[in-house]
């Protein structure tokens, strides 16, 4: 194969065309004719839906749902619950949704969150983007809200999205890096690609290392269309904000939870429903309309971007709990099939060309790893409504339809016979006549629309919408990724984009790569200033609790009973839970003669499990875990993790040779612990490590 330079141009969308030569052969489907555009589906004008009559968009997605047997290609480790949505707040005014109309009914859902680029047998904490998705079991039959945790994505437009996770995933010659994104093939397509740019700075964030998937929140990422009954038609936006509020881990902290329990959010998720703590997210709308839409400088059919939550609040209508574990994880986690293209009436999509490709892309796959059409039969996809059709047979038919009506029109029932069902213009689902404004009819391009050539402008906002800290924790994210790399190139294109986002960002990643700031890249489109959201920062959500949190005690013989019997009952009522922690787990004797349960041996259960710790030993006890490694390195970790210590006078010894400084978070066992615990101490981190 040539290794010959292809030809670049980037056109007015500013995505990176490469071009064949004479020493570069053609870009061809699987039949041998050659594509002309690799970067734009093929759509009714440049806001307008994607054509099915697409063949070069859909041989790429068909070939690429069938890549793994039988995993998922992408979101293969995935943990599930089943639970119920409760609408809080009807909104019959802007959708005739049956689920949106009564207040205080439930629906019941199954959730899947996951993340992305793992196989199934990988970690639940690597630096990722995590699956949101929710099948929801109405009346009007099944909807799947299937989004992320993060409110925009990579690429704008569906076609790149086979080369986004051949990029992202372990490189194809060496099967390696499982589930992560610090590798040359990623970063050689991200800084290729600059509408990227604006994903890159969520998913370098401490977004992408979520404390518990109890604390993330969920975002159908597209714009959609409700629909009310009288035909008129909204955009909107879906959240899931949990009640728990936001919480992420530290890098240093994601890694020792790997090592320390592979399927701790996995874990995490499942303990918490079992013990009654059940998982709890408001569910709410952006609604707004087509005036609002052409005020904005971006465009609300492109994925790369967000509706700011100052600009359109969040219309809190409802609730989801997950309260039931799954009785059999294939059988309804791993065969849980969803599909964006399953929506009920009074929800509409939109012409978002990413939207567009996912609808076809999504049931092709669900035939690929289910092995059958008939996967909407296995329980836990089966409508819990009424459902009838005229599909029949297939490998694995669960059913057994009767009579002879597998076809209609038909004139059986006037003979006797049972016709089957008939179609309901009443009720049955209608697509919204609205039609993408300031097309030309007729038109078929492969373009982006005007503003989608704005990559930079919502990196900007985003990055100064956080914290002193987060933004270094981006920076030095920045940093550890493209470190990884061998090719010489990504690393300066990426720079040179970053220039755009913010000066002193591209000046520190690259101060932490050695390498000199090049000249910034043309952006595609002039970037405008927006205002900083408070809402996309996570320290500015946190939520000083301790519902849902859990606190490691340390304990040796001799501790004394009392106090922590007291430090217990302080912290549950507070909401949290407690775990003892000691040397051995055979029990440890207390100093009123009793023997303590103890939930972990002290070398296989980290302090990084815990959201806060304490220490409750004697001046004998703390002399001989001073000496022992994995008791100061327990100590050593929680201080470095930015959690709240509380130990009393005794402890002082370890305290002191695990380097325990004082600060606001380390405190008594008193009073002050359990509020110290509900938080983490951001300020001490600049005196523990160098970020970039």
């Amino acid at each position: 194969m040539s290794k010959s330079k292809s030809s670049e141009s980037r056109p007015a969308g500013g995505e990176t065309h490469q071009v064949a030569s004479a020493d570069v052969a053609s870009l061809t489907t699987d039949q041998g004719i050659q594509i002309s555009d690799d970067q734009n589906s093929l759509k009714a004008g440049e806001r307008g839906p994607t054509l099915l009559e697409d063949f070069v968009l859909r041989e790429k997605i068909f070939h690429f749902d069938h890549e793994r047997i039988p995993e998922r290609i992408v979101h293969a480790r995935g943990s599930g619950a089943h639970g119920f949505f409760e609408l809080l707040k009807p909104i019959p005014q802007v959708s005739k949704a049956d689920l949106f109309q009564r207040k205080g009914e439930k629906v019941p859902v199954f959730a899947r969150i996951s993340t992305v680029a793992g196989g199934a047998g990988s970690v639940d904490t690597p630096r990722d983007v995590r699956g949101f998705a929710v099948k929801f079991y109405t009346q009007q039959g099944n909807w799947d809200l299937v989004g992320n945790n993060i409110p925009v994505f990579f690429i704008q437009d569906a076609i790149k999205f086979p080369d986004l996770i051949h990029a992202v995933k372990m490189e194809s010659d060496r099967g390696y890096p499982q589930a992560g994104s610090a590798h040359d093939t990623f970063w050689d397509f991200a800084s290729l690609s600059p509408e990227t740019t604006h994903m890159l700075m969520w998913a370098m964030s401490d977004r992408a290392i979520p404390r518990s998937l109890r604390m993330v929140e969920g975002f159908g990422v597209h714009t959609y269309r409700l629909v009310n009954a009288q035909g008129k038609d909204s955009f909107v936006k879906f959240h899931f904000k949990p009640k728990l509020g936001l919480q992420s881990t530290v890098w240093d902290e994601a890694v020792k939870l790997q090592s320390a329990d592979n399927d701790f959010h996995r874990r995490d998720l499942h303990d918490a429903i079992a013990s009654g703590h059940f998982p709890e997210w408001e569910f709410g709308v952006q609604v707004f309309d087509e005036a609002l839409a052409a005020t904005l400088p971006y465009d609300v059919l492109d994925a790369t971007k967000l509706i700011p939550e100052e600009l359109v609040p969040v219309d809190i209508i409802g609730r989801m709990v997950l309260d039931r574990n799954p009785d059999n994880f294939f059988a309804e986690t791993e065969q849980a099939a969803f599909c964006p293209a399953n929506i009920v009436p009074g929800i509409d999509f939109s012409d978002d060309p990413l939207l567009q490709g996912r609808l076809f892309s999504y049931l092709d796959t669900q035939k690929s790893r289910l092995g059958t059409a008939n996967f909407h039969q296995l329980p836990i996809n089966a409508p819990k409504c009424p459902f009838a059709n005229f599909q029949r047979d297939g490998h694995m038919q669960m059913q057994v339809p009767k009579g002879r009506a597998n076809y209609e029109p038909n004139s059986l029932a006037e003979h006797g016979e049972n016709g089957g069902p008939r179609e309901n213009p009443d009720t049955g689902f209608a697509t919204a006549p609205a039609m993408t404004p300031g097309e030309a009819a007729g038109s078929k391009v492969r373009r982006r629309g005007e503003l989608f050539a704005d990559h930079y402008s919502q990196a900007r906002m985003f990055w100064l919408s956080q914290t002193s800290s987060e933004q270094a924790h981006i920076a030095s994210s920045f940093v550890f990724e493209l470190s990884k790399g061998t090719l010489e190139k990504p690393p300066v294109r990426l720079l040179a984009n970053l220039l755009n986002v913010d000066e002193d960002l591209a000046a520190r990643v690259a101060k932490g790569l050695g390498l000199k700031l090049p000249h910034a890249s043309t952006p595609a489109r002039p970037l405008v200033e927006l205002p900083p959201s408070d809402a996309l920062s996570i320290h500015k959500q946190m939520k000083p609790t301790l519902q849902g949190r859990k606190i490691g005690i340390l304990v040796a013989d001799g501790s004394d009973a009392e106090a922590i019997q007291e430090l217990k009952s302080a912290v549950e009522n507070a909401g949290g839970a407690v775990a003892l922690v000691a040397e051995r787990m055979n029990g440890v004797a207390l100093s009123d003669g009793s023997i303590a349960p103890i939930a972990g041996q002290l070398a296989g259960t980290p302090s990084a499990l815990f959201d806060a710790i304490a220490l409750v030993v004697d001046k004998a006890g703390a002399a001989r875990l001073s000496k022992q490694g994995a008791a100061i390195q327990w100590v050593m970790d929680a201080f470095a993790h930015l959690k709240a210590i509380g130990a009393g006078a005794e402890a002082r010894p370890l305290l002191d040779k695990a380097g325990v400084s004082p600060d606001e978070g380390v405190t008594g066992l008193d009073r002050a612990f359990v509020a110290a615990a509900t938080k983490r101490y951001w300020d001490r981190e600049p005196s523990l490590r160098d970020l970039a």
